[in-house]
């Protein structure tokens, strides 16, 4: 897996982690459990850079049980998460968006193979153009 891919979605997971802190400073989390799943985040957090394949099932539940445990935040998951850990998150995602995905996936692997540059951000900026507007 590519460095630049691996750091983009690290960053994103830190900053959800973030929001996940700033959650609980302001007391809005019900249950006490909510120190221990920072714990296991963290522990998401710290793995995955090692060993990103065997993450993936680890990432899969902690983001798919931030939509049942705080709904409230729901809306501010990076829908590139539900992408990358795939499986269940796939399920919080309209089959318009995996699509687009899918389409820069794609990408990412065609410029892989060409040992071309790859910008995620950039290309899923590109795709997400009105076609009439790529014209211009």
């Amino acid at each position: 897996m590519a460095n630049a891919y691996l750091d983009h979605h690290l960053a994103l997971l830190t900053h959800l982690r973030g929001i996940l802190m700033a959650l609980g400073e302001a007391e809005q989390v019900a249950d006490d459990t909510h120190a221990l799943f920072l714990e296991r985040y963290d522990e998401l957090l710290s793995d995955l850079p090692g060993d990103p394949e065997g993450s993936q099932y680890l990432g899969q539940d902690l983001i798919s049980q931030i939509f049942h445990r705080y709904p409230q935040i729901a809306h501010l998951v990076p829908r590139d998460l539900l992408w990358f850990f795939g499986g269940d998150c796939l399920h919080f995602m309209p089959d318009e968006e995996i699509a687009l995905y899918q389409r820069l996936e794609e990408r990412r692997f065609e410029a892989e193979e060409n040992d071309e540059p790859f910008d995620w951000n950039q290309e899923k900026q590109l795709l997400t153009l009105p076609q009439d507007s790529a014209k211009h």
